[in-house]
């Protein structure tokens, strides 16, 4: 389980990469043709729009498989040891329950937008929203994988508090 999730956040760092990569792209060769052709590439704006969307999606999942959303360690670090796994355990259920309502509500938006086009590509704007579902369904598995590692023990103790000051990361 861990390789496919550790595979998985590689391939989502290179769609990450290419997201920026595609936008410059478009919006430079638009700038180009525009001012120097008068013509331009329609849908540019709203595809960079599109996949600067996914891109920070991508980028939430990435950040959540390596820990590196902000936190606060000021009480975890003060627990005792049973403390320590309590604690990560009740947030990793608040995560799950916050990844069912995020996906609840894209799955909601992706259904209501999915006979709608987008002005330009006419593309389905289900799509767009689906975003927010990929993410949940991918960021459970993500949180569901930690929490049973904390439940089996596989976790080290050092691994309890998550956030770390520059001072203690290694050089």
């Amino acid at each position: 389980m861990q390789k496919l999730i550790d595979q998985t956040c590689r391939l989502l760092s290179l769609l990450m990469v290419a997201c920026p990569a595609l936008m410059v792209v478009m919006v430079f060769g638009n700038v180009v043709l525009r001012y120097g052709f008068n013509t331009g590439i329609t849908v540019s704006e709203e595809l960079s729009r599109w996949l600067f969307v996914w891109m920070t999606f991508l980028g939430a999942l990435v950040a959540l498989r390596s820990h590196a959303h902000l936190g606060t360690d000021s009480l975890v670090a003060r627990l005792p040891p049973i403390g320590k796994k309590v604690c990560p355990g009740v947030t990793h259920l608040l995560m799950l329950y916050i990844c069912w309502l995020l996906f609840r509500g894209a799955w909601q938006q992706t259904v209501i937008n999915w006979g709608s086009t987008s002005a330009v590509m006419e593309a389905r704007m289900g799509y767009f929203y689906a975003s927010g579902l990929f993410f949940s369904v991918v960021a459970a598995v993500f949180i569901f994988n930690d929490l049973l590692k904390l439940l089996t023990g596989r976790l080290g103790d050092d691994e309890l508090v998550g956030v770390r000051e520059s001072e203690e990361l290694p050089q």
